[in-house]
């Protein structure tokens, strides 16, 4: 479990501190939210905020409180500001949703698994949507997955920040295997040829979609 003050994040205050729980693709359990309330009585956490990353972060505890909190919640960090993956976020997709081409929660998993905890040059968000109406905000994440009848299109480069960016489309029509390898071949390519804080859009900006389909397809 995080020990101290790993993964908290101090308040504008000065004095109080937020963490931030890892929920993979925004997936909760019965179980799960049993604990959260049972923790933010037991310790008075005066807010409980979903983020637009689909997490749950805990804000407003004192210093002394940080390390028990974790032990008692038994989760790992969703790493809130090192130079990581911070999210996969994922639209339900064929789970449950009528409209869904491609099983885009399911896929989202995978991508949190293969890249949890990962060392990048900056902070790396990705969004995952089952079909084209985008529901996982995928052409403004720094990666992003859309699914279509005919498979995957991977898009690099989208940011949603003060300045926003569509991504570029890197590939269409691709198999779950087959993104699967090109985004792990990109993130590659990201964090071997990117300068130190330099997100995905300031990379793609800098480099070219050309340069960058010319290294990894």
């Amino acid at each position: 479990m995080p020990g101290h003050l790993e993964g908290a994040i101090l308040q504008r205050d000065k004095q109080t501190y937020a963490i931030v729980p890892r929920t993979p693709a925004g997936m909760l359990t019965p179980e799960i939210l049993d604990t959260i309330s049972y923790v933010c009585k037991k310790y008075e956490v005066p807010i409980i905020k979903i983020t637009s990353g689909q997490r749950m972060a805990l804000v407003g505890m004192r210093e002394d409180q940080v390390e028990p909190i974790w032990e008692e919640l038994k989760w790992k960090v969703g790493r809130a500001t090192e130079l990581c993956v911070h999210y996969v976020q994922a639209c339900p997709g064929t789970a449950v949703c009528k409209l869904g081409l491609q099983d885009s929660l399911g896929f989202g998993l995978e991508i949190e698994k293969m890249f949890h905890e990962e060392p990048f040059p900056a902070k790396v968000k990705f969004g995952v949507s089952g079909c084209p109406m985008c529901c996982g905000e995928s052409y403004v994440r720094d990666v992003g997955l859309m699914g279509t009848k005919n498979g995957w299109t991977v898009i690099v480069g989208g940011n949603s920040g003060g300045r926003p960016r569509i991504g570029d489309v890197l590939a269409e029509n691709l198999t779950t295997d087959e993104a699967k390898a090109l985004v792990r071949k990109f993130m590659e390519f990201y964090r071997n040829e990117s300068g130190k804080r330099l997100r995905v859009s300031k990379f793609l900006e800098k480099v070219g979609i050309d340069a960058v389909k010319a290294a990894v397809l």
